[in-house]
């Protein structure tokens, strides 16, 4: 399904499927911290399925989440899954008993966690996969990225995963994973406010691979300005709405997945799709931005 509101934002490819620019991300149906399961099952359920019948065909998550749940959600509310819906998932971390996120990194973390997926989400082979380089609130740190893209390199020629994707990654371990193995998408932090990739972007534009920020609307500290506040008023949108539609105007290959556990705030970020930012606005929204 794809309705005119989605369609107006464009489509993209993502491997070898053709995904409507604005997607949903599936991490805020967990419980809190994303550990844990929802506070209410069928209000997360209801979730997934008005983003499908909204025309939502990318949907990203991680077998991490809860950990398991989210994907098991998934599984339950849109299994057998319609043929253009394109599932992307992400390993390379594990969950603490504390709900601490730890890395896992090793070969055989990285087969346990594909075979998780794989059960959770009840499929024969992963249509994406990131490999999720750590966790630091500081952006990405640099290294090598061989090891681990090589174990994955490995179950993508046994038939485990399609296609591969790198995330929170710096623009040197990008170059270096794209010597290793084919990339489809790369998955980092960048919204409004923060833009160091910004150059990166660029690049992957021009070689024709999708580029998909995650925290698009700010994460825990949700992106707050006079500015935006006042581009919003202006066009009688939410500051959201614009901040989601500044991205899909950044660039072609921008993918969106804004993330809620609420069909009001789902379709409230849907809108974006068909919110098209005028040329004053544009200059006013670029002022907010900061590459550091």
């Amino acid at each position: 399904m794809n309705t005119p509101a989605l369609a107006s934002a464009g489509t993209y490819s993502l491997g070898d499927h053709t995904v409507n620019r604005l997607g949903y991300g599936a991490m805020q149906l967990a419980g809190k911290g994303v550990f844990g399961p929802p506070k209410d099952t069928d209000a997360a359920l209801a979730v997934l399925q008005a983003a499908v019948e909204a025309g939502v065909n990318h949907i990203d998550t991680s077998d991490f989440y809860g950990p398991h749940i989210t994907n098991q959600l998934i599984r339950q509310a849109l299994h057998p899954y319609a043929s253009d819906l394109t599932l992307v998932t992400k390993i390379g971390a594990f969950r603490g008993a504390d709900a601490s996120w730890l890395p896992a990194l090793g070969r055989d973390d990285l087969t346990r966690a594909v075979h998780d997926n794989l059960r959770n989400l009840g499929v024969d082979a992963l249509t994406v996969v990131n490999l999720r380089i750590m966790f630091d609130v500081h952006g990405p740190a640099e290294g090598s990225i061989e090891e681990p893209l090589t174990v994955l390199a490995e179950l993508q020629r046994q038939g485990l995963v399609r296609h591969i994707g790198l995330s929170n990654v710096t623009r040197a371990q990008v170059a270096e994973g794209r010597a290793i193995a084919d990339i489809v998408c790369v998955q980092n932090q960048y919204n409004l406010v923060h833009r160091r990739d910004d150059a990166l972007i660029d690049e992957l534009a021009a070689a024709g691979i999708a580029y998909v920020p995650f925290f698009p609307l700010g994460g825990v500290t949700p992106l707050q300005s006079d500015a935006l506040s006042n581009v919003a008023r202006q066009l009688k949108a939410t500051p959201m709405q614009v901040a989601l539609a500044w991205l899909l105007q950044r660039a072609p290959n921008i993918l969106l997945i804004p993330g809620t556990s609420s069909v009001a705030h789902l379709h409230e970020n849907l809108g974006a799709a068909s919110l098209v930012l005028p040329a004053d606005a544009l200059d006013t929204l670029e002022k907010i931005g900061s590459t550091a």
